[in-house]
């Protein structure tokens, strides 16, 4: 067995180390980190910046065994040696590999737009982008702009309202996520974010900055004490473009996740399969799930990961599944629900009667079912209007099955009988759960569903999950 060397300490890294151990890699397992912290939850900085997490409950659990060198940045891949050189304190260091895993990520995309960098290609002053914990201590200020119409421009705007005078988000199209979720979810999104506190200012583009202002292409000019920049990110490859491996918009693997060297394998956000790179941290998980098991000799294969996206905001439940050409595939029929009244939404599209794809709004429980089907295939439940609806599931029955008890948390395959269990043995915080059963440590997206859970366990005496849940067999 091959001593394996990781570069890289994010979340992909971290899960890759941690279930090569679960597989019983008895090798070294080296992963090297550029940041000075430990492992943290990348995808839950929003609530960081919220103030709902402190540092410590960002961090990942060390994986026993493994070495972790921080703030260790390396420089060039020596692939006739097969050793990594890099660079710690000022001293350079060499290390060796059996397997080199490339778990390098992507960086975060800076505009072209004047004012934005300074004359090194950094961030200019008041300026920050949103990918680690130091992008984080650089906001500061009462008025504060994000700029971005994606995942993480919402999540950012919506956690920074509270702690500000004033935030405001500015995004290209007619609403935010438009590209994913359309006019209808799109407007109801830009409401709910209203209602909490953000001013969105959609259909302009950021034209020029100066320290504490933005202009923007329709002529409005906003104080901006800090503009967070969440305008996308790009595959991290040049180390491997710097060693002669194949890359085009991310470092291509195979089904067996190897590169264009069979000693190099690559992961994640940097890496490309099949033409696509990866987008969210379920998908990354997944391809450390099935690398460990390749590294470990157990029968596994890459495969497209399920595309599937989950707000982790107060300010709106919205959930995408699949991407906006699955409505458009032969064989597809469509289901729509549009409830202004009750600010709920939901467009599913149906193939062979599976979730092809959905764009889902205020619908908690539809999200949490429909997101689960499709990840494993299965058929629609029955009841799918009701569940659309929200209407009280059927009473449960001897033959309801072992879905009857809903996963929360999909990353981790954690039910609600789980959650239950660390609850009564103790754990009466979300974070304690967290620590307990995995739960929320993987994409975040349960985040709310689990803190929403031990408020109803502290409030109610009766047990909970003897309370009906919904029927997700078919």
């Amino acid at each position: 067995m091959n001593d394996v060397l990781i570069i890289g300490n994010g979340p992909a890294a971290h899960r890759l180390a941690e279930r090569l151990r679960h597989h019983g890699h008895g090798a070294g397992l080296t992963l090297l980190g550029a940041e000075p912290e430990p492992a943290y939850h990348r995808t839950l900085l929003p609530q960081f910046i919220a103030g709902s997490l402190d540092r410590e409950s960002l961090r990942l659990p060390p994986v026993p065994g493994a070495r972790v060198h921080l703030g260790t940045v390396v420089t060039a891949i020596d692939r006739e040696r097969r050793r990594v050189r890099a660079y710690r304190d000022g001293i350079e260091t060499v290390h060796p590999y059996g397997t080199l895993v490339l778990a390098t990520g992507a960086q975060p995309v800076v505009p072209d737009v004047p004012g934005l960098r300074t004359p090194d290609g950094t961030p200019a002053p008041g300026v920050t982008t949103l990918r680690t914990t130091a992008d984080c201590d650089r906001i500061a200020g009462g008025s504060l702009v994000v700029l971005g119409g994606g995942p993480l421009a919402v999540e950012a705007a919506s956690a920074l309202a509270p702690g500000s005078t004033a935030t405001t988000l500015v995004c290209p199209g007619p609403h935010p996520l438009h590209d994913r979720v359309g006019d209808v979810c799109g407007a109801l999104l830009t409401a709910r974010l209203e209602a909490a506190g953000v001013t969105v200012r959609a259909g302009t583009a950021a034209v020029r900055h100066a320290p504490g202002r933005l202009e923007l292409s329709d002529g409005t000019v906003l104080s901006a004490d800090t503009l967070v920049l969440c305008t996308g990110v790009t595959p991290d490859t040049r180390l491997a473009r710097a060693a002669g491996l194949d890359v085009h918009d991310g470092i291509v693997v195979d089904d067996r996740l190897r590169t264009s060297d069979p000693y190099i394998h690559a992961l994640g956000d940097c890496a490309e399969f099949d033409g696509q790179t990866l987008t969210g941290i379920s998908g990354a998980h997944e391809q450390a799930d099935t690398l460990a098991r390749i590294l470990t000799g157990r029968p596994a294969g890459h495969r497209h990961a399920s595309r599937i996206l989950r707000l982790r905001t107060r300010a709106a439940d919205v959930s995408c599944i699949g991407t906006p050409a699955d409505f458009d595939r032969p064989g597809t029929r469509r289901i729509t629900l549009t409830d202004h009244a009750r600010q709920r939404y939901a467009h599913v599209a149906v193939r062979d009667e599976r979730v092809a794809a959905a764009v889902l709004f205020g619908v908690p429980q539809a999200i949490a079912t429909l997101g689960m089907l499709h990840r494993r295939g299965r058929p629609l439940p029955g009841d799918l209007l009701g569940l659309l609806l929200d209407l009280p599931p059927r009473p449960a029955s001897d033959s309801a099955g072992p879905d009857a008890d809903p996963v929360i948390c999909l990353c981790n395959n954690v039910t609600r009988q789980h959650l239950h269990r660390a609850w009564q043995d103790g754990a009466r915080t979300t974070s304690a759960l967290a620590e307990g059963t995995r739960a929320t440590t993987g994409c975040g997206g349960c985040a709310r569903t689990v803190e929403e859970l031990c408020g109803l366990w502290s409030q109610d005496t009766r047990d909970p999950v003897e309370e009906t849940c919904p029927a997700l067999s078919s």
